[in-house]
């Protein structure tokens, strides 16, 4: 492939890239892929998760510059480029019934208009793959739900220059495949939980495979399986940077690192869109594109 290889990341919030495949991109980039993330929204709306910094008034009265400061230190640790969309945090309702969505935000955008910000950015960066959330958001908060349909949207409207004028939205260009990140599914998880139980030692998992159905209703098909087990330092690193999301203490960081490596040294995808051939199950996310430039 002589053409330069190009990988796009959408995002809801800062902190989702570093939580969501981070260590493929890390790795993509230490062999001089061009690595774009594109996050939707500022996150002014999350909560202040880590109890060590929570009551903290000037997080509090300004959590959107603080978590800008975070998004920048992420982004030199991943060593990728990184655009904001412009969106207003939606906020996780919480209820029964859920209260409405906050007038503004981003869940509530007209998806066409907010899927031509990310049209005239594909258009620009010209990324070859492009990696985003399934139908559910991964989980239902209605940004993740929200960024996926406007990247489904944008995957085809990049290259249609009738539904998104090039005079507006600059010079077509068709991305040739489209991932959903799956780092969080059902097969890792059970696979790290028995392996820390063999060692005799207590998983963070445990609750979560309990409620595994009632959180994740669909088992979604992994195609896509990524060696990424040498950037795992790079993938917690960044997301130790998003402080005010992430406890260093926390359940994110209990699994010893020699054990993620031997059980699990792979992040998952789900290929939902290609425009080339590929056969599965993959090990790149450039599988068919590298062998056709």
């Amino acid at each position: 492939m002589t053409e330069q290889l190009r990988l796009m990341a959408v995002h809801a919030h800062p902190d989702d890239e570093s939580s969501k495949g981070a260590a493929t991109m890390a790795k993509y980039v230490s062999e001089g892929v061009d690595v774009l993330v594109v996050t939707c929204t500022g996150g002014e709306r999350g909560s202040i998760l880590n109890p060590k910094l929570q009551g903290d008034k000037y997080i509090e009265d300004h959590i959107h510059e603080v978590r800008k400061r975070e998004m920048d230190e992420a982004r030199e640790i991943l060593g990728v480029k990184q655009e904001w969309l412009g969106f207003v945090d939606s906020g996780l309702p919480e209820g029964d019934p859920l209260p409405p969505l906050p007038e503004g935000c981003f869940a509530l955008e007209d998806i066409d208009v907010a899927a031509g910000r990310l049209v005239r950015l594909i258009r620009e960066f010209r990324p070859q793959a492009i990696t985003t959330y399934d139908e559910n958001g991964g989980y239902p908060h209605p940004d993740h739900i929200m960024t996926h349909k406007i990247s489904m949207v944008a995957f085809d409207g990049a290259g249609d220059a009738e539904k998104f004028p090039e005079a507006e939205f600059g010079p077509v260009y068709q991305p040739q495949k489209l991932y959903y990140n799956q780092g969080f599914n059902k097969p890792r998880t059970v696979a790290l939980h028995e392996a820390m139980l063999a060692r005799g030692m207590e998983s963070p998992y445990g609750d979560w495979l309990k409620r595994w159905d009632e959180f994740m209703r669909v088992e979604r098909t992994l195609t896509t399986h990524i060696p990424c087990d040498e950037f795992y330092e790079i993938r917690d690193k960044a997301l130790i940077a998003h402080a005010t999301q992430i406890d260093p203490d926390g359940g994110w960081f209990r699994v010893p690192m020699d054990l993620q490596r031997e059980v699990w040294p792979t992040e998952e995808y789900e290929l939902a869109k290609s425009l080339v051939d590929t056969s599965l199950p993959e090990d790149d996310l450039f599988a068919g594109i590298r062998d056709n430039g």
